[in-house]
């Protein structure tokens, strides 16, 4: 049998001249394992081979994306990550599909607006929730989309505030809200139309601002392209954008930086 780390002696070395601590060590065999083994068959007619290693490797589970999953397929991946300890989330979930997982997880949480179904790890004691993300929209239009990200920062453990309706339309309403995301980690601006919400917003705060185009605008907004090139085109430095609709996408991205501003004590331990 090969070392479970190509490097186990080198580790080790580390150990014992602490470079490294144990716990830390533990972990870095622990997700050699599951890089090994990450990919895990849902049953032998299912179509899904679920990543369970992709907390190990990237810090968060894999999401399940639902359209053209069956009620079955989502219902044991949901049961499979559980069983490992890892939260479970379910985006763009009909109403079928949402009612089958609370059938089989009656503590999962469905969000219709978002159209997701979220389930927590069950946890003793107080949740690891680290770092601030605000996620502003443009308009109430834009709603569904900061829902779906709303519920991505809640299954990321990281916590979250929305602003709604501070489009540019009305500036003097960006002005009064200003003092809700100004000392936020990120902030992730939801809006359609000519899109130019994400500029104005990044030109008041000293973080990342997570762009994310919507469909919604009139006939030549094309269903979201027109805001989708405002924002790519934005002067503002700090704005980064994601596809159109993609509350799920831009959430994550927040939540990563969130999170690596805020480590847990074993990741400050590992970085120094």
């Amino acid at each position: 049998m090969s070392d479970p780390v190509p490097d186990l002696r080198q580790l080790l070395t580390r150990v014992s001249q602490g470079e490294c601590s144990i716990d830390h060590a533990l972990k870095l065999v622990e997700e050699s394992r599951n890089s090994q083994s990450s990919t895990m068959p849902l049953g032998p007619d299912a179509s899904v081979q679920l990543d369970v290693g992709r907390a190990a490797r990237c810090g968060f589970p894999e999401a399940i994306y639902a359209p053209g999953k069956a009620d079955a397929d989502l219902v044991a991946a949901f049961r499979k990550l559980s069983e490992q300890g890892q939260g479970c989330l379910a985006t763009r979930c009909s109403e079928a599909q949402a009612a089958a997982l609370l059938g089989a997880f009656p503590d999962a949480i469905h969000h219709k607006l978002a159209r997701t179904v979220r389930l927590p790890v069950a946890a003793s004691g107080k949740a690891d929730t680290r770092g601030r993300v605000a996620v502003v929209t443009a308009g109430t239009s834009d709603r569904p989309v900061a829902e779906e990200a709303l519920e991505t920062l809640r299954w990321m453990g990281v916590e979250s505030e929305l602003i709604l309706d501070i489009g540019v339309a009305g500036p003097q309403r960006l002005l009064q809200q200003k003092h809700r995301f100004e000392d936020a980690d990120a902030v992730i601006v939801v809006a359609g139309m000519e899109g130019a919400l994400p500029s104005v917003v990044a030109g008041w705060v000293p973080c990342p601002v997570i762009a994310v185009p919507t469909s919604v605008g009139y006939g030549a907004s094309f269903g979201g392209i027109s805001a989708l090139l405002g924002m790519l085109n934005s002067c503002a430095a700090n704005v980064a954008v994601v596809n159109i609709d993609a509350g799920f996408k831009g959430a994550y991205l927040a939540g990563l930086i969130a999170r690596r501003l805020h480590p847990a004590p074993t990741e400050e331990i590992h970085r120094h």
